[in-house]
């Protein structure tokens, strides 16, 4: 957890105003939930007698509202982490923003970093060909349009030839070509020296993308 004495004055002023925000939401659906209006009832969770029987009821009911905006809370913290793990955020990263440890950060979202897929596509019939590169959220949903894509690029004169599915750890996982002799994509496996992608603008990327570019030519 951040703590509030490594912010500086502003950054303080801030969380303690959101703070109070939260507080005055649960608040205002604790009175709502026991009936009553905006301007009547309690002006505080504190203004009844500590040990009377409202007291208590008032303060479970305000327990029950603020127990669920913590689970909703949580609920949308867990997206928010999965969406950045999807695009290419470390736990490093997500224990920064929640103000906890990478290791915290692991275990309280485990599985959300490295849930990114690159599919990449080579196009054309003929030789220069294309290359398409598309992002997904699943292995299963970037394997299937990589083979969709390449079962349908007989159709077209600029359709896919060829495609590879890499992981966020850039290892190949899955890869196919379009077999012209039995007209059907093909799946293989990649050699060795292809089963690892340097990331795009890293040094090396271009050099892998023209020997994956050979290796589908030289199997159709």
């Amino acid at each position: 957890m951040v703590d509030m004495w490594d912010l500086d004055s502003e950054a303080i002023e801030e969380r303690v105003s959101f703070q109070a925000q939260v507080r005055d939401l649960v608040w205002r659906e604790t009175k709502k939930r026991l009936g009553f209006g905006e301007h009547e009832g309690p002006s505080t969770p504190n203004a009844l007698a500590p040990t009377s029987a409202a007291a208590m009821h008032l303060h479970l009911m305000y327990l029950q509202v603020a127990t669920e905006a913590g689970d909703a809370a949580q609920q949308l913290a867990s997206d928010a982490a999965k969406r950045a793990g999807r695009a290419g955020a470390t736990y490093a990263d997500l224990g920064l923003s929640a103000g906890i440890t990478r290791q915290a950060a692991r275990k309280r979202w485990p599985g959300t970093v490295g849930t990114q897929w690159a599919l990449y596509l080579l196009t054309g019939k003929s030789h220069p060909h294309g290359m398409d590169t598309r992002v997904f959220r699943s292995g299963e949903k970037a394997i299937e349009a990589g083979r969709t894509a390449v079962d349908e690029g007989a159709l077209a004169e600029d359709g896919a030839v060829g495609a590879v599915v890499l992981d966020s750890a850039r290892q190949a996982v899955w890869a196919c070509y379009f077999n012209d002799d039995t007209w059907a994509p093909e799946e293989i496996t990649l050699p060795e020296t292809l089963r690892t992608a340097p990331a795009t603008g890293e040094a090396g990327h271009g050099d892998w993308l023209h020997r994956w570019e050979q290796h589908i030519t030289s199997l159709r």
